[in-house]
């Protein structure tokens, strides 16, 4: 079991984050960006994500920085996973008010999941009894010590049925863009991966830890070519027999690897890297939707409309009318 959804799935999958004093903003940004472009590069709302604490005060990060929490841990709202944030102080908070706190969210959440040494306070509180799971590596011998019922596992993330877990901030990312996959589609996954991540090392043999990478965002080096060049050329594009030649394939092989990797053909594909940088430009700019057009390779401002509505399901009208109430709500 996964806290994804289906892509048909209507309603948002609900993420609670509950942090503790000394949690790495890095593993929690790694956590919550993904989400976060994963709703910007789909233009649907398909994750939200709640910040707790157990008893509602801000927590206060590995290098001093203060979250506010959306909710306590006894008042959150319903959630289709959990995930909870500590760091290396964490077996500190594995008292019995924290604990009990902790079963009576788990008992009404479907999906656990540890992040950085949050799997410690998971198996305090006897959530992974008979579980397999990981913690940051610093902490692994200590907490196959502290938890014998516990497998406990240097893999980069460890799934087991509704138990999730991941050691560092990197592993945590590769942990959310698996949830952006089964919920978006490999294609969004992708698109998120690479708004974080430019070059992606080549992961290790056995998956295992010891590298800075997202061992499933290598791809075929044509398919790799292919992209660049849909990026390079999204104001003018190419037929696709010319991207095949950029990639040093042919036309029928790319159309392979495209629906092989990501699960869309080269012109979707095309088109959706097109329209991600039309969306940053409504956004972002002033631009006339005809300049914007102009800019991302559309025919005409019509015909960047229904293509624009069709993928994100709503108008650029929309979109500029919400970022202006959005400033105007700032100021």
């Amino acid at each position: 079991m996964s806290p994804a959804a289906p892509a048909a799935q209507a309603e948002p999958t609900v993420c609670g984050f509950l942090l503790f004093d000394g949690f790495s903003n890095m593993v929690l940004a790694s956590a919550v960006e993904p989400l976060r472009a994963a709703n910007a590069l789909s233009g649907r709302r398909l994750f939200e994500h709640v910040l707790l604490t157990v008893d509602g005060r801000s927590a206060l990060s590995s290098s001093r920085i203060a979250i506010a929490p959306d909710a306590t841990a006894a008042t959150a709202p319903p959630l289709d996973a959990l995930f909870v944030v500590a760091g290396y102080d964490a077996r500190t908070f594995a008292v019995p008010p924290v604990l009990s706190a902790l079963r009576r969210l788990a008992r009404r959440t479907p999906v656990l999941a540890g992040l950085d040494v949050g799997a410690w306070l998971l198996a305090a509180a006897g959530l992974l009894a008979g579980r397999r799971a990981t913690v940051h590596w610093q902490e692994l011998d200590n907490f196959a010590e502290a938890f014998p019922t516990v497998t406990v596992l240097p893999d980069r993330t460890v799934l087991d049925g509704d138990r999730m877990s991941a050691g560092g901030a990197t592993t945590v990312m590769e942990l959310m863009l698996r949830l952006v996959r089964e919920r978006g589609g490999e294609a969004l996954a992708f698109g998120v991966t690479n708004m974080f991540v430019y070059d992606v090392a080549p992961a290790g043999r056995d998956g295992r830890r010891g590298g800075l990478s997202l061992p499933f965002a290598r791809r075929a080096p044509q398919l790799e070519r292919a992209i660049a060049e849909m990026r390079r050329t999204a104001a003018a594009p190419l037929p696709l027999a010319r991207i095949a030649d950029a990639a040093a394939t042919s036309l029928r092989t790319l159309e392979r690897l495209f629906s092989r990797e990501l699960g869309v053909s080269p012109a979707k594909y095309y088109q959706m890297v097109r329209l991600g940088i039309a969306r940053s430009l409504v956004e972002e700019t002033a631009l006339s939707a005809a300049e914007i057009a102009t800019r991302t390779g559309f025919a005409s401002t019509a015909t960047l409309s229904r293509a624009f509505s069709g993928h994100f399901g709503t108008s650029i009208r929309a979109v500029r009318k919400g970022r202006l109430a959005t400033q105007r709500e700032r100021r």
